[in-house]
Order: structure tokens, then C-alpha cells, then sequence
């Protein structure tokens, strides 16, 4: 089942669609319907993997990782005389 949506878009792209719906002798709605459809693929797995790791770091012991502090310091001395060593958990 399909559904009928609007969306606004800016002139160029607008322009870039109908070529290529004309030289696919393609719709642009089938075309912009198989975009969306490629950007979700895209990106769903994105934030699915953000949305695991960041519950798995809050439910992570403390000493797994390093303080933003330490980190910083570590790469504010990359390239200098004083080069730290990298910050161990």
C-alpha cells in the first residue's frame, strides 16, 4: 500500500530529478520514492549502532574508559617537545 506525501525541495534538485527521470523514463516519485528508501538503508544500522553502544558505555564499568580530560591532554601534546603517552582505563 502507498501512501501520497508532499515534500519541498530546492529548484536545482527539482531540475536534477526530472532529467533523470526522463533519461530512466522513470516517475519522480518512483525515483525519489527509491532515495528514501536508500537513505534509510543508509542509515537506520547508523543509528541503531550509535543507539547499542551508548547504552552498552552507561552500563559499562567506569574504569573501561578514559576521562575527556585525559584524552584532550593526550592530543593537545601530539606534535610536541612533552608528546604524553596515550591515557590507559
Amino acid at each position: 500500500m502507498s501512501i501520497t506525501m508532499t515534500l519541498r525541495m530546492d529548484e536545482e534538485t527539482n531540475s536534477r530529478l526530472t532529467d533523470l527521470a526522463k533519461a530512466t523514463d522513470r516517475s519522480k516519485a518512483y525515483l525519489a520514492n527509491q532515495a528514501v528508501s536508500q537513505y534509510l538503508r543508509d542509515n537506520e544500522w547508523q543509528v541503531a549502532a550509535i543507539t547499542e553502544a551508548a547504552l552498552a558505555a552507561e552500563s559499562a564499568a567506569e574504569d573501561q574508559f578514559v576521562a575527556h580530560e585525559e584524552v584532550m591532554q593526550w592530543l593537545g601534546s601530539w606534535g610536541t617537545r612533552d608528546e604524553k603517552t596515550p591515557p590507559l582505563s
